[in-house]
């Protein structure tokens, strides 16, 4: 039986941990309900960068005296920025989960934001903006943000524009820290090794004393009417994404989705991956993936080419995307899927870190705290009515096109109108 801790702090920060006592190792998250979807288009940029600048140093504690308290008890500390949520999380030994939960409750309550780290870090914040830039995979995975979601909030990078950084001040950057980074709009995850009522003690210790609200709730992702957009950039490759409608991450129509993913591009027995690579030779990288949203949901299919090869490819997609839709899902399919979806699954999980990040993101988004067990279940359970029904879904739902390539090549109307044939 799956068995994990949950309990809530006086201040309203939710705890969740799950033990696993056969592991020598305890990971643990501070998860924040904050993204690029929180932001404007003035702070589009913001979320990440706070991330950044809250390891330059806090109160107390140098960025060099941080690292080093961290490497000396053999943790590992990071963190990273989505579009829906933040969070700032190590690994460490059982017996060093009290320091790790001081560095982690430090980092997130107690940031300095000096005025010259600021300046300084926005240097590195635009040097990752220059490195998107030098990955067109990136930008085109960016510009098919914004042809899915037009100007709504899950259209913005998460990086955000370059202006916006330089031009950050302090007080803006604060401004958006305090109405967001607060104990109702958090989640702390747990798993691995640990005594319940030490980590009970220690959460109300660290984390006792933050104060703050619960912010405005996220305005909701209208619909939008798909777009096509393409980007001249000087680069030897045509980069070509295809959006289709897909489910939010509460929606149990996530697993079929999953599996019909796996089918069309999750990996090289896939039907794009085989057609388009194997048989045809059109691509070296060519793939499928779902993105599940708290409100909605995105099927991307992706290829990378030469301009000579984008129409061939377009086309070869196209092909594999009606033949799917007119042989529909088999038995034969649905179990090759499923056994692909469940190894890779159980693979992924089988680690203290990947069961606390499950924790974090669904306590923070308000979704079911499943076991492995549990969703294994959900796998198998899938039927071939079920993938039928979301393959409908996508490939009936309107098309966006995104492409980034040079100059004097095929315009993007030109591959949906391949594409819907």
């Amino acid at each position: 039986m799956f068995q994990y801790d949950q309990f809530t702090l006086p201040n309203g920060l939710r705890v969740i941990a799950q033990p696993m006592p056969a592991f020598r190792s305890v990971a643990v998250g501070v998860w924040l309900h904050v993204g690029s979807a929180d932001e404007t288009d003035q702070t589009n940029g913001y979320a990440h960068f706070i991330e950044h600048l809250l390891f330059k140093g806090t109160q107390t504690r140098s960025a060099q005296t941080l690292a080093q308290q961290m490497d000396a008890i053999g943790g590992q500390v990071n963190a990273f920025t989505a579009k829906e949520c933040t969070c700032f999380h190590a690994k460490i030994m059982p017996e060093h989960l009290e320091k790790a939960l001081d560095l982690l409750s430090d980092l997130v309550l107690n940031p300095k934001l000096d005025p010259q780290d600021i300046e300084r870090e926005k240097g590195v914040v635009l040097e990752e903006i220059a490195m998107v830039e030098d990955t067109p995979e990136d930008v085109v995975a960016d510009l098919a943000a914004l042809a899915d979601f037009g100007q709504t909030a899950l259209a913005r990078p998460i990086l955000g524009p370059s202006d916006n950084i330089k031009n950050a001040s302090r007080e803006a950057l604060l401004a958006y820290r305090q109405r967001l980074y607060t104990p109702k709009n958090a989640v702390i995850a747990v798993a691995g090794r640990y005594d319940r009522a030490e980590l009970e003690r220690l959460c109300q210790h660290f984390f006792g004393s933050w104060q703050g609200g619960t912010p405005s709730a996220r305005s909701a992702y209208m619909p939008v009417e798909k777009r096509f957009l393409y980007r001249e950039k000087t680069i030897e490759q045509a980069h070509l994404c295809f959006g289709f409608d897909g489910v939010s991450m509460g929606d149990l129509r996530s697993y079929p989705m999953a599996v019909l993913n796996t089918y069309l591009g999750g990996g090289m027995s896939s039907r794009l991956f085989q057609t388009v690579r194997e048989k045809l030779g059109l691509a070296y990288s060519v793939y499928s993936y779902p993105s599940n949203y708290e409100q909605c949901g995105v099927l991307t299919l992706y290829a990378g080419t030469s301009v000579a090869n984008l129409p061939l490819v377009a086309e070869a997609i196209a092909k594999e995307i009606h033949d799917v839709c007119q042989e529909g899902a088999s038995e034969q399919m649905l179990c090759k899927a499923k056994e692909q979806l469940r190894g890779s699954y159980i693979l992924g999980q089988e680690s203290t870190n990947a069961r606390m990040m499950a924790l974090g993101r669904a306590l923070l988004t308000h979704q079911p705290v499943r076991s492995m067990d549990q969703v294994l279940a959900l796998i198998d359970a899938v039927t071939v009515d079920d993938v039928n029904h979301v393959m409908r879904l996508a490939f009936d739902s309107p098309m966006s096109v995104a492409l980034v390539s040079p100059e004097n090549t095929i315009h993007p109307e030109q591959l949906e109108a391949i594409v819907r044939g």
